[in-house]
């Protein structure tokens, strides 16, 4: 891919834009082909996204290798409970969104295009890789914002990671073409897929998108991909939060993906333009727990409500717990690698000899500042010596 120098013609040149991938002309207009939008862009023109433009009749990425933040978080943060369970992750995002959530929870990054002039944190995917090393992360996640819509960077710097033994993981919501899917998803080790509802009208009305290319995002991945695959879904009163949807979308994750598929309920706070709607009772997720077992799903919990039980993994054939959570913190572990100490039974996911002990802690780092330290401390240490 090749760097674009500047926005316009005569414009101050602009850092972070970089030629995308998956796009055509047609009628003049640059089309992208990333997601189902299929966004057509005159002259200077921004994507629904507004991270993809039309620059000088290419496409581009106006935001490669610049971030909104760096966080080392636990796995289980992802939220990821069955993929080596108490690592730590370095996680980051960009900045925008090709969905358009009424209930956004990080909407200070994916709805404003001024977020786009406080992109201060540049990292090429090397640096990031390197960081995450030198940090002794198990992992690099993708996220805060749908890494979908930065495909081009996520996946430079997850070739990176996996250059250097680094594990690679995707948060997203799924709306994506078949095309830059499999590109995408190649370079990633697991994923946890936003499923937000299981009806169109909510996903036209709540998010300005559909639903079936999200499910058919999902049965890509489990079934023509070697990603590991958890679904989380976010219950939001009064709008996604019937227990005859959650029943559907239950019964329907059981036969088009199996029972081994762990499945996230969390709760909902007001948030963005719904700031009039209540949080989620307990109950209510509590409920759709109780409905996606008896759907013969064998890995269900609950999330953004401390309640260790529900939060914690139990062995499907004899019932015994096998991994205590507590929020991000873990207590009992009885897995010997992937299966179930007491009955021997296999257990769905990636799971190493003994678990991480990261725990809850969230520390906030500068990738450039980290390396350009340890090259001033060994240039210190040459001129020492």
């Amino acid at each position: 891919m090749n760097q674009i120098e500047s926005v316009r013609p005569g414009e101050k040149p602009v850092a972070g834009l970089k030629t995308a991938n998956w796009w055509h002309k047609r009628n003049g207009r640059v089309v992208c082909d990333l997601c189902p939008r299929h966004c057509a862009l005159k002259e200077g023109g921004y994507g629904f996204c507004f991270v993809r433009q039309n620059v000088d009749g290419q496409l581009v990425l106006n935001t490669y290798g610049r971030s909104t933040g760096f966080c080392i978080d636990p796995v289980e943060k992802k939220p990821l409970n069955h993929f080596f369970p108490g690592t730590s992750v370095l996680s980051f995002g960009t900045a925008g969104c090709n969905l358009g959530c009424k209930f956004c929870q990080a909407w200070g990054i994916t709805k404003s295009k001024k977020v786009l002039d406080r992109l201060s944190q540049q990292a090429t995917p090397e640096m990031i890789a390197e960081a995450a090393v030198q940090l002794g992360c198990h992992s690099v996640a993708f996220t805060y914002n749908d890494p979908v819509i930065w495909a081009e960077y996520a996946i430079d710097t997850a070739n990176e990671c996996h250059e250097r033994g680094l594990k690679t993981i995707a948060v997203t919501a799924g709306f994506i073409c078949p095309e830059p899917r499999k590109a995408f998803f190649d370079v990633m080790d697991a994923a946890n897929v936003d499923l937000k509802g299981f009806m169109e009208d909510f996903y036209q009305h709540f998010t300005l998108s559909h639903l079936e290319p999200v499910l058919d995002t999902l049965r890509w991945i489990k079934h023509e991909s070697s990603v590991w695959l958890e679904i989380t879904n976010l219950i939001i009163p009064n709008a996604n939060d019937d227990l005859g949807e959650i029943r559907r979308m239950c019964q329907w994750i059981h036969k088009e993906l199996g029972d081994d598929v762990p499945l996230h309920f969390s709760a909902f706070h007001p948030d963005y333009h719904m700031m009039d709607t209540p949080p989620t009772p307990p109950e209510t997720l509590f409920q759709a727990r109780d409905i996606a077992m008896e759907a013969g799903l064998n890995y269900v919990y609950i999330g953004n409500v401390f309640d260790p039980p529900r939060e914690s993994t139990y062995c499907p054939n004899c019932g015994k717990m096998l991994i205590e959570r507590r929020c991000y913190d873990l207590g009992v572990y009885e897995l010997d690698r992937n299966h179930c100490r007491f009955c021997g039974q296999t257990i769905a996911g990636h799971f190493a000899e003994r678990p991480g002990h990261w725990g809850t802690r969230r520390e906030p780092v500068d990738p450039a500042a980290l390396l350009r330290s340890m090259e001033s401390d060994q240039r210190g240490a040459i001129g020492a010596g």
